[in-house]
């Protein structure tokens, strides 16, 4: 396979041809290294966007389009896609310590142990995991990349590989099911 070009590797590897992935991951893995390494200066991130292009590349349905341009090129796009989504995220997360609501209550002092607003928030959170129960897998995994991980719309849109309409339309949906949900609990 030493012999392909680079589009009739591409070809394979969306045929799912793991040796011809594994013979593009022999050509690039240095220069896509190289590159994620000076974006982050950090050895363990450079790896997982190293893991994360290749896999980006098996798992793509568009694909390389040899007409747009070079293989390496079309490459050092999504690395350098993926590298910005993992920055913002790696931003993100130390902007963040994570306290559950949980672990609210343990805290000394805190303006939130006022007794009603503890049991305000247990009767908030057991209506929600009921109101869960009627979402879908993608639909909750949407809900905790918008609203508890902070992601925007085109983020998540991006990082699913999926039309930021479809993104959209699946939170309209998602929102509808739980205000049907919501609202009769909380009437009631």
């Amino acid at each position: 396979m030493q012999n392909w070009s680079d589009a009739d590797l591409m070809q394979l590897v969306m045929q799912k041809h793991r040796p011809a992935l594994e013979e593009l991951y022999d050509r690039y893995i240095k220069l896509v290294y190289s590159f994620s390494f000076k974006a982050t200066q950090d050895e363990q991130h450079a790896r997982a966007i190293v893991q994360a292009v290749f896999t980006r590349l098996w798992t793509s349905e568009s694909g390389f389009n040899a007409e747009k341009g070079q293989f390496v090129n079309w490459l050092i796009t999504i690395t350098r896609n993926i590298t910005i989504d993992h920055l913002r995220k790696e931003k993100r997360n130390q902007r963040y310590i994570p306290v559950s609501s949980e672990h609210w209550e343990h805290i000394p002092d805190h303006p939130a142990n006022n007794p009603a607003d503890v049991i305000s928030r247990k009767l908030m959170r057991e209506q929600m995991e009921k109101a869960y129960r009627h979402l879908s897998k993608s639909q909750i995994e949407l809900i905790q990349s918008l609203y508890w991980e902070g992601y925007s719309l085109s983020e998540i849109a991006q990082m699913r590989n999926e039309p930021l309409g479809t993104i959209k339309s699946r939170l309209h949906q998602t929102l509808k099911i739980l205000r049907n949900h919501l609202i009769p609990e909380m009437e009631g």
